[in-house]
């Protein structure tokens, strides 16, 4: 499906929906309102354009399926699509709320009802034939809540009706059946249909990623499974952490998004989730990743791949120099002038390092070279954990035309792990504020590389039309400064993210390709070189707000994630001190929800490690205890889980407050070790040097993955990558 037929159909929908919506305010639930709704749905299932019927098969072993459409936060106005083979039925039901049925394509009989009986014997009643109508395109049905019908799938081919409802299915307990059309007896109708999302097909996804329209490819299985195998341009967002990060990922809610997963239903669970929550342009790849090897396409392993084959092309294309360990050791123990840049965060640095190297994240390089190194016969080494940022933070200082010889440290800390020389723990050593001198050079340079590389400067004014359009384009603001500098103060509704960081890991904060991304900070040197490397990595609507802050009114503090919750309810929570005496006591179970890295390293004692997503299946696997407390590393999935275990379990189950950091900052106690785990530590992938046995193997391993990808790219097809040579 284009980019233009798939957002045709969610604003066709959304419209109709919209309709439907002021049709029932202005007249509330009446024959004569639903006549007008009729016309409504009429209307939109005649665009049959908009309804291929390979987006709506029905499932192998099956008559039928029922597609949702639109979903309301509370569940009302929903739309489904109904997809039936011949011979499909169902005996007289009710629906206890209003419903409107109209025909795609192929015919579908309806049998009406009027209920007879005085309703004084339960499981009893009675029922009186009033009318029947073969439902087909150009017509339409309308019951009110209390009204019965049948239906019954009549033409040889395949029938696709729509049904539009006053409340959702999920949400109709009530409803009822009755096994003759006479009555009699009556049951309890199925209280949880098996609704699902329309899906694509792995050749529609193809093109789609070539149509130059906004895509959001989510792939929703936990960061370990995604790290196995998985599409180019596809964005991990585990279902486990959906609600926390799918704003920020994907703002704009009428984005086109294609759903991934193994075929297992997790991304069932994300596009109800999502509609829910206001996401309405929304299919599932149809067959999951194995349908995508199975069309012939390529699948990658690890994570960020996108820009980490993008730093291996740059390496082959502008043939960045680089020394190996053993030779910049001689070079150190020879006393040759030079200074090794370290290209990570803070937090990468400190937990290992070159000895001696000064911490410099990528987009700070150029910023603060002319200052670390003031003598041009200075060799500089720029170094990261692996090869990507290496690449990039070298060549940026080599696309700025610094006089000093430049390179990158090849392999970085794994290869001098790997050459068996010592490294630095803990260090903290950053570069002295740059000086007057050396901005102005740096900001010269930056200019420069901006201009080469087609950098185009905005003024508040353009993005304040930019946001004034985020609902037709998604807007992306991102402050490419330090995280300390956006605490201190950063435009309103602007994101944190270092320019070093955007550049290695651009999937961790744009999950919308074909996205318009504004970069914002102080001095220009920043913005500039990050817009001038996601330029060359394929963006094409990149925008640069040098002095962006100057004079503007700034927000402090850390940034604000808002969590989608489907939820109003707040869970109930639990102190750290009152969670330790119920553990004493032995009455209450701790489900830790954290990071399985973060449990490896320090946990509430006998609690037990679980992956969200898979709570279902893991409870009864759990020792029954009077409670269960659940906790995660900053509380935040915690709170979700609780809710979801109010669905799951008649046992109480509360957050706890804070999570594991606010436990260890009560000075409770937590143990190390990876025991009593639930679940395969799959919720994340592990580096090379997370791996407890045969770190070394996995750093070579690493190591000649990253090498690799330039082939793997080039038979995969739809990177843009525009190197400056």
């Amino acid at each position: 499906m284009t980019s233009s037929a798939m957002d045709e159909r969610a604003a066709a929908v959304g419209s109709a929906v919209e309709q439907i919506k002021r049709l029932e305010a202005v007249g509330g639930v009446t024959r004569d309102a639903l006549e007008r709704i009729k016309a409504v749905v009429i209307a939109l299932a005649e665009r049959t354009e908009l309804f291929p019927p390979e987006h709506f098969p029905i499932p192998e072993g099956s008559q039928g399926a029922i597609y949702r459409l639109s979903e309301e936060h509370d569940r009302r106005f929903a739309l489904y699509a109904s997809a039936g083979s011949a011979g499909k039925a169902q005996p007289p039901h009710n629906h206890t709320t209003w419903a409107v049925i109209s025909g795609i394509y192929g015919d579908e009989h309806n049998v009406f009802y009027d209920r007879t009986d005085n309703r004084a014997t339960p499981g009893i009643g009675r029922l009186a034939r009033k009318g029947e109508l073969t439902v087909r395109r150009g017509n339409a049905c309308a019951l009110m809540p209390d009204d019965f019908h049948t239906i019954e799938v009549v033409s040889a081919e395949p029938a696709l009706h729509l049904h539009a409802y006053g409340m959702s299915l999920e949400n109709l307990p009530e409803r009822i059946s009755f096994a003759s059309s006479e009555g009699g007896a009556y049951r309890a109708f199925p209280a949880n249909p098996n609704i699902v999302t329309p899906v694509v097909s792995p050749r529609e996804v193809k093109a789609m990623l070539r149509d130059g329209g906004e895509l959001a490819l989510l792939d929703v299985r936990e960061e370990g499974v995604f790290a196995r195998s998985h599409l180019l341009f596809a964005t991990p967002l585990p279902l486990s952490r959906l609600e926390l990060d799918v704003a920020a990922l994907v703002p704009r809610r009428s984005t086109r998004i294609v759903l991934i997963d193994d075929a297992d239903g997790l991304a069932e669970r994300a596009a109800a989730l999502m509609m829910r929550v206001g996401y309405r342009n929304l299919a599932v790849l149809a067959g999951g990743v194995a349908a995508w090897r199975d069309a012939g396409y390529e699948l990658f392993s690890g994570v960020h791949v996108p820009s980490k084959a993008f730093g291996e092309v740059v390496e082959h294309k502008t043939g960045t120099p680089n020394l190996s360990a053993q030779e910049l050791k001689a070079k150190l123990d020879a006393g040759e002038k030079l200074v090794i840049l370290d290209s990570r965060p803070m937090d990468e640095y400190r937990a290992m390092s070159i000895p001696g190297g000064v911490d410099c994240p990528g987009a700070e390089l150029v910023r603060f070279v002319h200052d670390v190194a003031p003598s041009s016969d200075t060799l500089v080494v720029v170094n990261c954990a692996g090869r990507t940022r290496s690449i990039i933070g070298a060549q940026s200082l080599i696309n700025a035309g610094v006089p000093h010889k430049v390179m990158a440290l090849r392999n970085g800390t794994m290869g001098w792990h790997l050459a068996r020389l010592e490294l630095e723990y803990g260090a903290s050593r950053r570069p002295p504020p740059p000086t007057l001198q050396g901005l102005a050079k740096a900001r010269a340079a930056a200019e420069g590389v901006a201009a080469r590389a087609g950098v185009r400067v905005i003024d508040d004014a353009r993005l304040a039309r930019f946001r004034a359009e985020a609902d037709q384009r998604s807007l992306y603001v991102f402050d490419v400064r330090s995280p300390e500098e956006y605490a201190a103060g950063h435009l309103a509704g602007s994101r944190s993210a270092p320019g070093g960081q955007l550049v290695q890991a651009t999937d961790a904060y744009v999950g919308t390709l074909n996205a318009r991304l504004v970069l914002v900070d102080d001095d220009g040197i920043r913005s500039l070189m990050t817009a001038s490397w996601l330029l060359q990595l394929g963006w094409d609507e990149v925008y640069a707000m040098p002095k962006a802050l100057a004079g503007a009114t700034l927000e402090a503090g850390a940034e604000r994630r808002q969590v989608l919750s489907v939820e109003t309810a707040r869970p109930s929570t639990i102190a750290p001190k009152e969670l330790k005496a119920l553990l004493d006591r032995g009455e209450a179970l701790v489900i830790d929800l954290g990071s399985s890295l973060h449990y490896r390293d320090g946990h509430i004692p006998g609690s037990r490690w679980a992956i969200r997503s898979r709570l279902a299946a893991v409870l009864p696997t759990l020792p029954a205890l009077g409670q269960i407390a659940v906790t995660s590393s900053d509380g935040r999935i915690a709170e979700l889980a609780a809710l979801d275990l109010a669905a799951l379990t008649k046992i109480p189950a509360r957050a706890l407050e804070g999570g594991t950091a606010a436990w260890r900052a009560a000075g409770l106690p937590l143990v190390s070790g990876a025991e009593h785990m639930t679940c395969p530590p799959e919720d994340v992938w592990y580096r090379p040097y997370d791996r407890a046995i045969d770190r070394e193997a996995a750093m070579r391993e690493y190591l000649s993955w990253e090498v690799d990808l330039v082939r793997q790219v080039e038979r995969d097809g739809d990177a843009r990558f525009r190197v400056l040579t």
